[in-house]
């Protein structure tokens, strides 16, 4: 994880960059290794969305001043991963090694993660009923420390990022997001977003609880879309699940893939609703211009002014695919080798993302929306009027 000083921007033509993590446990090192290929681009966020570890990457990154960022996820990933006894022995097989995923998985099930999460003293039959105790697997309690040490609340609150996290209100089943805009972010709220069940307890804030927003959607791509969005942006959509994959062969591969599906961000469906609603501004847009002066001095035509569009959105769309570390316990290995090689991953693809040059130009408000991923190439979605 050598840090490289920053050279030049080639995302300084659009007026708002946006980071947007997925969720998705060990993985996240990848979207550290991704920000890392950023930085060396002199690239630095306007707004950072994510949800679970993707909320906890965030909340760093927002939470320290840019030349810091880097080092404050490298000292988080260092804190919470595991060194085994096997670690030297395997350093060279482990990403083709099934013994090693199963005994680095099975050390975290059994023990827990330094700095994040351990298994109740008390097993959770004792506990009392209603209990955080029994209602989960883990105690997570140590990550709120982990958060203080490595996170600057005043400065996510006072800041000029904007921070967005999404959870579920375990109650209504509604999707929240917590965002800075609108109220104080606090330790509690980065951990409900990452309270995934059964394994992590619900965070109670204020009156209501809430758990990992994973269960209703992994990425907090439509929030993005839909609030605030309206600028000439670039996202840097980091995904640590692919929606394609080949057929299972064996039932390890079965969960592995099952998990894949249900984590994987519908980019095609958030970017089709977004189109939807452009296509609506740009037909307001058109009709507002044809307006003569006098119709748009009155005060209720005037208000089509706000819904008009005028500018363009790129995705620059990451998905951590690697093929030789497959496992269904690949989001719960939280091994050091593992995270060294995720970091990595993710450091190799955004650079080789960054190469290109045809994403650098915001698309015409006629386009309004253009996609890129690593491994598809370019994705032009236009619409007509």
């Amino acid at each position: 994880m050598n840090i490289a000083a920053p050279l030049t921007n080639p995302a300084s033509a659009y007026a708002q960059k946006v980071f947007v993590l997925q969720g998705g446990g060990a993985l996240g090192s990848y979207q550290a290794g991704a920000f890392q290929a950023l930085r060396e681009q002199n690239i630095e966020p306007d707004w950072i969305a994510g949800i679970s570890i993707g909320a906890i990457n965030a909340s760093i990154m927002a939470g320290n001043v840019p030349g810091e960022r880097l080092k404050a996820l490298s000292s988080f990933w260092n804190k919470v991963t595991v060194h085994l006894p096997v670690d030297l022995l395997m350093e060279d097989r482990r990403e083709t090694n099934p013994f090693y995923r199963s005994v680095s998985s099975w050390w975290v099930s059994t023990f827990g993660v330094p700095g994040f999460f351990s298994p109740w003293q008390l097993p959770t039959w004792f506990q009392t009923r209603g209990s955080a105790g029994a209602t989960s697997i883990y105690d997570t309690e140590q990550l709120r420390q982990t958060l203080l040490d490595h996170v600057d609340f005043d400065r996510i609150n006072h800041g000029p990022v904007r921070l967005s996290l999404g959870a579920v209100n375990v109650r209504t089943g509604n999707f929240a997001f917590f965002d800075n805009k609108e109220i104080k972010i606090g330790p509690e709220h980065v951990m409900a977003s990452g309270a995934l069940p059964p394994g992590f307890p619900a965070v109670k804030i204020g009156n209501e609880h809430y758990w990992d927003g994973g269960l209703v959607s992994n990425t907090p791509l439509t929030y993005v879309l839909r609030n605030g969005a309206d600028i000439d942006t670039v996202v840097f959509q980091v995904d640590l699940f692919s929606a394609v994959g080949p057929l299972p062969q064996d039932l390890e591969e079965v969960e592995e893939r099952r998990k894949d599906i249900t984590y994987s961000s519908r980019t095609r469906l958030n970017t089709d609703l977004f189109l939807e609603r452009h296509r609506l501004r740009r037909a307001i847009s058109e009709l507002y211009a044809r307006l003569p002066e006098e119709a748009k001095a009155d005060p209720e035509i005037k208000k089509l002014e706000q819904h008009c569009s005028d500018y363009g959105v790129t995705i620059i769309h990451l998905i951590y695919r690697n093929k030789q570390f497959r496992s269904h316990s690949k989001d719960y290995e939280f091994s050091a080798l593992s995270m060294h090689e995720h970091w990595e991953a993710g450091l190799r693809d955004a650079r080789k993302a960054l190469v290109a040059e045809d994403w650098r130009m915001p698309p015409s408000a006629e386009d309004g929306l253009k996609v890129f991923d690593l491994d598809q190439r370019t994705r032009s979605r236009r619409h007509s009027i």
